[in-house]
């Protein structure tokens, strides 16, 4: 859909080209969905969409069957994902040389291809239409659904779905502090962590005069998090929406999109959204002949988590190294170039245009009272149906993990799951029945985050978690604190004794009371929240640290110095699979004979254990 159109100048000229993109749009509603997320890209989904291209050409259907290469389609699990449009079907794992069943069977036949629909991991049973798929049925998909149907490179699918009205209603129909008020009454509160209120955060920049900016934090660098990364990429025209109508009720007449390297494929479809948004006149002077107008700049970031704290953020931008700076005075005070500034996340900003498109009071309905709207989860770890979910605030954990999820992989047993990225805590399945809401979280020792959802089953050990954490976090400190610099060290090199099975249950005592020295005395959230992985583990899990110090012992077997492997005599057939892939020549034993593993030579790497057709190599 490339219908040229000149700059726009008035909301009356807005809605006549909207009518025509919506026109274009119903008139071509046979069209095929490829999921180009940067997950399904890297399984081949640009290939599927190329031999689509091809297929369409040699059955002469380019004309009357449209593709879109959109963003991401949630299921993750599964990809690539392809859904064929009007009908919905939805095929999932599509390789390449699906393409051309696809199109003989179900875009010329109208026949579902049995073997591509989605089956599900519990009860076996067959879904064809994305609709009705169980991951899907319990969300709420106000921000990520509009990723169902439109290129995120075309403004035109974005306006034709109604995007930028509220960008048009804000700057024709109402002021900046009625803009300010209508977030405030909906109780928007920031997805980046903290929660805190983004109409307080906008009311005390729109009352700060001279020149003023509006940043959008994309700077997301929790591990398993792609939650804005994939707005960005399939939605990106929401965020910018939000963060021009930011710009208007706050008086900012400059925005930064703040991004980390990291993200390329994010990075070129903000930088296009930007680009077609300024064609048509919605970003730049004078927007819709209201008189307000703003720039937009991209700045590029080099991938520091401590960037994700505003204040480091912000030295990040001016070119100076990311460390946080101590505070008062607030960004909305001093901030950009010592200019009032407002920094808002990703998924933020793009909750702003559903907010003023259905006002404050319809916005609220959805969520709790405290935690209005839904919030979008990566939801990662040992659970079948993982992906990027968004449910309305509120939820619980075993919704999302059980009915959404589709539950534990192999039918294990669920034994934790983290809420909050690194600086989060692990809560154990007595929480299951827990809302997702900031304040619930908070009370139980972890955080909402920005959004991570990491789920662990049986297999997984506690101590050996809170030391990956730590180890990321230390990696990724400023070191402008001392107690950050050198106690998230300090908390690591604790752990990984414990783990090593060199801990005692003074260190044990150490690492509490160090945790909360941490906690309480470093200078930003990074350090503040850095001992949460070391202080919900041992709060729910001590039994694990207390088996690694008092019986030598790793009762989830992860912790390689305090593992041993057993060939179980009568098990083994003597089929020398185990003994040929030893890399430490650990194992003797002549063919069809009982073999034997000598555990003062052996690395206790665990090839044996994995490659025993048999079960005959015991793991303790």
């Amino acid at each position: 859909m490339d219908l040229e159109a000149p700059k726009i100048k008035s909301a009356e000229e807005f809605f006549y080209i909207q009518r025509n993109y919506q026109k274009q749009y119903r008139d071509n509603n046979r069209f095929i969905v490829i999921c180009g997320d940067t997950g399904c890209t890297a399984r081949n989904s640009k290939a599927i969409l190329g031999n689509l291209d091809r297929c369409l050409k040699e059955k002469d259907l380019s004309e009357t069957v449209g593709t879109r290469f959109t963003g991401c389609l949630g299921l993750c699990e599964s990809g690539p994902l392809v859904i064929v449009y009007p009908e919905e079907i939805l095929y999932h794992r599509v390789i390449p040389d699906d393409m051309l069943e696809i199109v003989e069977e179900t875009v010329l036949e109208g026949r579902i291809i049995d073997r591509l629909i989605y089956r599900d991991p519990s009860s076996g049973e067959k879904y064809a239409y994305a609709r009705d798929l169980p991951f899907y049925k319990k969300q709420v998909r106000n921000l990520l659904g509009g990723n169902w149907k439109t290129d995120p490179t075309k403004i035109e699918d974005y306006i034709a779905l109604g995007g930028y009205e509220a960008l048009v209603k804000a700057v024709t129909e109402m002021s900046p502090g009625e803009v300010v008020q209508e977030v405030k009454e909906a109780r928007l509160r920031g997805r980046g962590g903290a929660g805190f209120d983004a109409g307080l955060k906008w009311e005390e920049c729109f009352k700060a005069s001279g020149r003023k900016f509006i940043i959008c934090n994309a700077d997301e660098g929790d591990p398993g998090a792609f939650m804005d990364r994939s707005l960005l990429e399939g939605n990106p025209h929401a965020v910018l929406e939000g963060l021009i109508i930011g710009a208007y009720a706050t008086g900012a007449r400059e925005g930064v999109v703040y991004i980390r390297s990291e993200y390329p494929t994010a990075v070129e479809k903000i930088k296009t959204a930007i680009n077609r948004a300024e064609e048509l006149g919605l970003v730049g002077d004078d927007i819709l002949g209201s008189g307000f107008g703003v720039q937009i700049y991209l700045s590029i970031g080099a991938g520091a988590f401590v960037c994700g704290e505003t204040s480091a953020l912000i030295a990040s931008v001016d070119g100076r190294i990311g460390e946080p700076v101590q505070k008062p005075p607030r960004l909305v005070q001093h901030g950009y170039l010592d200019r009032p500034t407002v920094v808002n996340n990703v998924e933020t900003l793009a909750n702003v245009p559903h907010i003023i498109k259905q006002g404050a009071e319809n916005y609220r309905a959805t969520g709790t009272e405290a935690s209005s709207g839904t919030k979008i989860f990566s939801l990662v770890g040992k659970v079948n149906n993982t992906g990027l979910v968004e449910v309305p605030l509120g939820m619980t954990l075993r919704e999302i993990i059980f009915e959404i999820g589709g539950g534990i992989k192999e039918g294990k047993a669920f034994k934790a799951v983290q809420t909050g990225g690194p600086s989060g805590g692990c809560l154990p399945a007595s929480y299951l029945d827990l809302p997702t809401d900031f304040e619930s979280l908070t009370e139980v020792g972890s955080l909402m985050g920005s959004g991570g959802m990491i789920v662990m089953d049986e297999d997984t050990c506690m101590v050996d978690l809170a030391g990956y954490f730590l180890k990321f976090l230390a990696d990724e400190s400023c070191g402008c604190c001392f107690t950050c610099r050198e106690g998230i060290n300090r908390l690591l090199e604790l752990v990984q004794n414990i783990s090593c099975g060199r801990g005692s249950l003074d260190q044990l005592d150490l690492l509490k009371e160090l945790a909360e020295v941490v906690k309480d005395s470093t200078l930003c959230g990074l350090g503040q929240t850095a001992p949460n992985p070391v202080l919900s583990t041992i709060k729910y899990f001590e039994d694990e640290y207390r088996a690694h110090i008092l019986q030598n012992k790793c009762p989830a077997g992860v912790c390689r110095a305090l593992i041993t492997f057993e060939i179980i005599e009568s098990y083994c057939n003597g089929c020398g699979l185990c003994k040929k892939n030893c890399p430490s020549d650990a194992i003797t034993g002549e063919q069809k004979q009982t073999h034997y593993i000598d555990k003062d030579q052996c690395d206790k790497c665990g090839i044996c254990f994995s490659t025993c057709r048999n079960e005959a190599i015991l793991k303790q």
